[in-house]
């Protein structure tokens, strides 16, 4: 993990070492301090000219111009560093969500994604630029002031230096459990992120169910569990803080004492005594620092851990190497069997075998639960099969490339999704590179580009999260355009209709009927009525084909199809 951290500095080298070079001069300057108190107190204190004043002083004046600078080059380039490195995982970490299989998804909370994507990587960005420069800086004080330490007396810091091993011992011992505090509490984060997210989605379901109260009591559970988590992570830095800053004053206190006894005795001079004192605080310093850096490093350890857990998921299988010129549109499934991961083996689709020829319209209907849509998804390998194969003109869909296979299939479904952004967005996103006459032309033979000349802004309108400025069927239709644009050769379309109104759905399916004509069509209904015109029509349970033909076929057959179609008409008229 380490390595993989490491390798997102290689392409800020030249950064990274200005940031470091930067962070040296500060601490020989921070060093030099104590042996100018010691010149003033020795030296310059017995001189009867102030040359040598003058001379310290705007010595000590460059030193400060110096050092305020470095300081600059740390605060503002090494954050520059920082935000680039946070740059680079983020455009890493979405690139992998985006090519993630549907199926992760299923199992998987936005919230909690979205945790990783931004709160995360926001800790890992801090990480990344001020761990190896506090953690250097520390270094380079506690060696640099040892050396001085050396220096001024050699017995006295040897003393000092015998509290060493205890001092670390109580750090050890009183950071204790801090990383499991630390790893709960960010975990809890993604709950709370999860919760929000699925509770603003959901905002008017819980307003027309008055569910406020259910809602503020699910928040208010994970919120508690958040604060008792990161409240123990608080705890145990605070026995570390005091720990640390006791041992630091118990260390002051037995220099002042031992070190008086040596003026006293003769064996340091008072100016050596006062570096000597100084040389102690630069020791410390570091030491007690290193609570806060430690915070840092278990918080940016664990987002970058939780970073490294997605980026190592296994992606879309993707090894076609098929690239698919033009496409007829024959389909067929040969014994294709499919579960999904948290069904125990339990199969939704098994032995299932079927041809849908190109340029036929195929409809899928039956009880709920019977793998309709489910069959439809395995098309575009949103999930693979678990066995058998499906082909497309003959070439099997698992020797096609990903991309290649996707873009000559085109899918509606009852579940619209719009992209917060335009109408012109929202259709374009079939073709993002589709000139304006083109979008117009998808959107006229959608029956949808008279309502949007109406609208302020036209196609500049502003749609608003998921399209809730717009009706069901304003929604359905820019799909359908979107469609339109897309122009594939094979259509999926999966309860297209089935949330609209009856005189909203008559209107759109002329649209579909339009989107259907000289393609491959396979058609997911409940609403039989819709399918009446289908060149075969299958009928699926859960123990998979029961029957199938033509409408007047099956109608003729007196079977399943017949009764739900006779149940339906009834419940219609």
């Amino acid at each position: 993990m380490i390595k993989r951290f490491v390798g997102y500095y290689k392409p800020y080298k030249l950064l990274f070492a200005v940031d470091m070079l930067a962070a040296i001069v500060i601490a020989v300057c921070n060093l030099y301090y104590p042996t100018l108190a010691k010149d003033i107190i020795n030296v310059y204190s017995h001189d009867d000219t102030p040359r040598r004043v003058i001379l310290f002083s705007a010595l000590l004046l460059g030193i400060y111009l110096i050092k305020s600078l470095c300081t600059y080059i740390v605060s503002y380039y090494g954050h520059v560093m920082g935000i680039k490195l946070q740059q680079d995982m983020r455009r890493d970490l979405f690139k992998k969500y985006e090519s993630l299989p549907t199926s992760y998804y299923d199992d998987h909370k936005t919230g909690d994604l979205l945790s990783r994507l931004v709160n995360d990587l926001f800790e890992v960005s801090e990480l990344a630029h001020h761990g190896p420069e506090n953690l250097f800086l520390i270094l380079l004080m506690l060696i640099g002031s040892f050396v001085m330490l050396i220096r001024i007396n050699v017995t006295l810091t040897l003393i000092m230096f015998a509290f060493l091993p205890f001092i670390v011992l109580l750090a050890v011992l009183s950071r204790r459990g801090m990383k499991s505090a630390m790893k709960k509490s960010r975990q809890q984060t993604s709950v709370i992120n999860s919760t929000l997210e699925n509770s603003i989605s959901g905002i008017r379901e819980t307003k027309s169910y008055c569910a406020e109260h259910y809602e503020m009591e699910r928040f208010g559970v994970a919120n508690r569990l958040f604060a008792t988590y990161r409240g123990q992570a608080m705890k145990a830095m605070g026995r570390y803080e005091t720990v640390m800053g006791f041992i630091g004053d118990f260390l002051y206190l037995a220099i002042i004492f031992i070190g008086g006894l040596f003026l006293l005795s003769g064996k340091i001079d008072t100016g050596e005594f006062a570096a000597f004192i100084l040389y102690i605080g630069m020791f410390l310093t570091p030491v007690q620092k290193f609570v806060a850096i430690f915070e840092q490093l278990q918080e940016g350890m664990t987002g970058f851990s939780r970073f490294c857990e997605i980026m190592d998921e296994p992606e879309e299988i993707d090894e076609g190497r098929v690239q698919l010129e033009s496409v007829v549109g024959d389909i067929r499934f040969e014994n294709v069997g499919f579960s999904y991961g948290d069904t125990d083996g339990v199969r939704v689709i098994d032995g299932l075998s079927l041809d849908v020829k190109a340029g036929k319209t195929l409809a899928l209907v039956g009880p709920s639960g019977g793998g309709k849509t489910t069959l439809c998804n395995l098309i575009p390998r949103f999930y693979e099969i678990s066995e058998g194969r499906i082909t497309l003109d003959g070439i099997d869909i698992r020797d096609i490339r990903l991309a290649s296979l996707r873009s000559h299939i085109g899918i509606v479904s009852q579940s619209i999704f719009l992209f917060d952004g335009t109408v012109r967005d929202n259709i374009a996103y079939a073709r993002p590179d589709a000139t304006d006459e083109e979008i117009v032309e998808a959107a006229k033979r959608a029956s949808i580009h008279e309502f949007i000349i109406t609208l302020k802004d036209g196609y500049l309108t502003e749609v608003g999260e998921r399209g809730v400025k717009l009706s069901g069927g304003q929604r359905q239709r820019i799909s359908i355009a979107r469609a339109f644009l897309k122009n594939p050769s094979l259509l999926i379309l999966d309860e297209a209709t089935s949330a609209l109104d009856n005189v909203t759905e008559m209107q759109i399916q002329k649209s579909l009927e339009e989107l259907s004509s000289g393609r491959t069509v396979i058609v997911v209904a409940h609403r039989l009525s819709t399918v009446k015109g289908a060149d075969e029509i299958v009928v699926l349970d859960k123990n998979g084909i029961i029957e199938r033909g033509t409408h007047e076929e099956l109608l003729a057959l007196g079977g399943e199809y017949s009764h739900l179609y006779s149940y339906q008409f009834k419940a219609y008229s």
